[in-house]
């Protein structure tokens, strides 16, 4: 019998059995035949995601990743390293050479997605809560960074890059995989480096004791904070 999985918000119906997980959605937003070929170009070239069994249009087959998510009540002592890991997994990502990359994810795709679909009033951030779309549009379209801005640093990017999406092993803290790739593509750096730092430092991970856990994940990543792309960036993640 499949086991319903309530962790995540990605919107789908997963269930797992005999170390197997699938995703189910009629939602067309989410393309899980699009994930799945996203899981397959990670392992091709050298980043653990999870291994794809089956995958058509509604369903995902997975197979599950060994170890423990990042969101997890890690103990204390291994806190920093998990963080430290998860920049290391974040540099090694988006050290891949992006002419190699498929998948596209500029703000020249995903500001149009953004509009079209309209952000869940009933789940902004903090700092939003209360915003009207009208108010939310405005504010996406008048902060947007410039082309020029953006090329500067693009990068394959996961497009999700929160903690629970990350699986590492309970006895080394290396990371053993991904999961939720649906929106990974060639994007500015700073879309994975703002959804990180906001996973970290938030109210869901309390465990990592809030800002220091994300400055301590761009120290190890190598970058001073950009305040202005920070705030695009989980600005433009509330219309996903």
């Amino acid at each position: 019998m499949w086991e319903r999985v309530t962790d995540g918000m990605s919107g789908a119906v997963v269930s797992r059995r005999n170390g197997v997980y699938r995703k189910e959605s009629d939602d067309p937003r989410l393309d899980l035949v699009a994930e799945g070929e996203r899981l397959e170009w990670l392992r091709r070239h050298g980043i653990p995601a999870a291994e794809v069994l089956d995958c058509r249009p509604g369903l995902l087959v997975t197979a599950e990743l060994p170890g423990w998510s990042a969101a997890a009540p890690w103990p204390a002592e291994a806190r920093p390293r998990v963080v430290d890991a998860l920049a290391d997994l974040t540099r090694a990502l988006h050290a891949l050479p992006i002419a190699d990359c498929p998948f596209d994810r500029r703000l020249a795709v995903t500001i149009p997605e953004a509009l079209a679909t309209g952000p869940d009033l009933d789940d902004l951030d903090a700092e939003r809560q209360g915003w009207t779309r009208e108010r939310l549009v405005a504010e996406l379209l008048a902060t947007r960074p410039s082309e020029r801005e953006e090329e500067r640093d693009l990068v394959v990017c996961h497009g999700d890059l929160c903690v629970p999406n990350v699986i590492l092993d309970p006895e080394t803290c290396r990371v053993s995989g991904v999961l939720d790739t649906g929106r990974l593509g060639v994007a500015d750096r700073w879309l994975d480096l703002a959804i990180a730092t906001r996973s970290l430092a938030g109210d869901l991970n309390p465990q990592y004791g809030g800002q220091a856990a994300a400055d301590r994940y761009l120290t190890r990543y190598g970058v001073d904070p950009d305040p202005a792309r920070i705030t695009f960036y989980r600005l433009l993640d509330e219309f996903a």
